[in-house]
């Protein structure tokens, strides 16, 4: 979506009427009466740079306005919404599959939220095959609309995939969703919104290539941190047979990222792993993907909110058993309403 909002500044020189009394007023004269009536003036202003992308934390003090070469006080200033259009990436991905429905309700609650004129896209993963070979791949189910109903479908198709095509979405935001260039009513107002763990496995693109495509389109990016890593390093452990495993990019992303470390030997397969290594891989990419969603987020002052908690309560714990589902149902909308100075939806 692009976010962007309009500024909208009220000028007001207040309303009075004074009297004036001449000190040596003559008798039979009356008081001169003096009336000076002034009104509120709204001034709507969109302001943006040069590629289009909303200039933020803007004040008062930053205008000038002048009336006949004379500057006004300017005593209201607040924001305006405008309608924005975004690309919805949910990450279905094998760690999620539990709660498949939960980010169905999530996505669909966001839908519910929307505006008129508001656009949005879905994206989400599935498995393919080909040749007979299962494999991870990044769907469009709905490109930009307004229309409820497609989008309410497109949510109801969500299924979930044998892999992190991560990736390989957000090429597909840049390169598919928003390939054409915006429609003056939606310039500077397009943004990414991802609920996801952020934690690639098997895309045949790299981060710095989304990231590159993402920025220099002006795509403002949001991401609601799914927090599957406890989940994951559950069924990480023990028998390599049975456990989940890493992909084998993910190893080798693990190895680029302590490179530092040259003597230390590489696992060539995921059975060489002990636990113990195991756990330091799984943590580093972790850590990588915290670090790729803020990088992201912060390039156009978007957003990184961690966490919605895509993991049942344990049926001991004190906690409502709805926590966890109003909790990330409710993180997708405060991506788009936590920053409403100078930028809203």
């Amino acid at each position: 979506m692009k976010i962007t909002f309009c500024l909208l500044l009220s000028f007001l020189v207040p309303v009075w009427g004074s009297t004036l009394c001449a000190q040596d007023k003559k008798p039979g004269e009356t008081d001169e009466v003096i009336r000076v009536e002034t009104q509120l003036v709204d001034v709507p202003v969109a302001v943006t740079n040069s590629a289009g992308v909303p200039l933020r934390g803007l004040k008062a003090s930053n205008f000038v306005v002048y009336e006949d070469g004379k500057p006004q006080e300017i005593v209201d200033f607040s924001t305006a919404s405008e309608p924005f259009e975004v690309a919805l990436v949910l990450d279905t991905s094998g760690s999620t599959r539990n709660d498949l429905q939960l980010i169905q309700r999530a996505a669909a609650d966001f839908i519910a939220s929307l505006r008129p004129g508001d656009r949005v896209a879905l994206i989400a993963y599935n498995t393919d095959r080909k040749d007979g070979a299962a494999f991870a791949a990044s769907e469009i189910l709905s490109r930009l609309t307004d229309d409820r109903n497609v989008l309410k479908a497109a949510v109801e198709r969500v299924r979930t995939s044998n892999g992190t095509p991560y990736y390989d979405s957000l090429i597909q935001v840049a390169e598919k969703i928003f390939a054409q260039r915006p429609s003056e009513a939606f310039r500077g107002r397009r943004a990414l919104v991802a609920l996801t763990d952020g934690v690639d496995s098997t895309s045949a693109f790299d981060f710095s290539l989304a990231k590159s495509e993402l920025n220099d389109l002006g795509i403002i990016s949001f991401f609601i941190k799914v927090d599957t890593r406890e989940f994951f390093e559950e069924n990480l452990l023990g028998d390599c047979e049975q456990a989940m495993r890493f992909s084998t990019e993910q190893m080798r992303r693990y190895y680029r990222s302590i490179a530092s470390k040259p003597r230390m030997e590489k696992a060539t397969n995921f059975c060489q792993l002990g636990d113990f290594e195991r756990l330091a891989i799984s943590r580093r990419l972790y850590e990588v993907a915290d670090n790729e969603m803020n990088e992201l987020a912060k390039l156009r002052a978007g957003g990184f909110f961690p966490s919605a908690t895509c993991r049942k309560p344990e049926t001991h714990s004190n906690a409502s058993p709805k926590r966890s589902e109003r909790n990330t149902r409710s993180d997708i909308r405060r991506a788009m309403t936590k920053k409403t100075v100078p930028i809203e939806r």
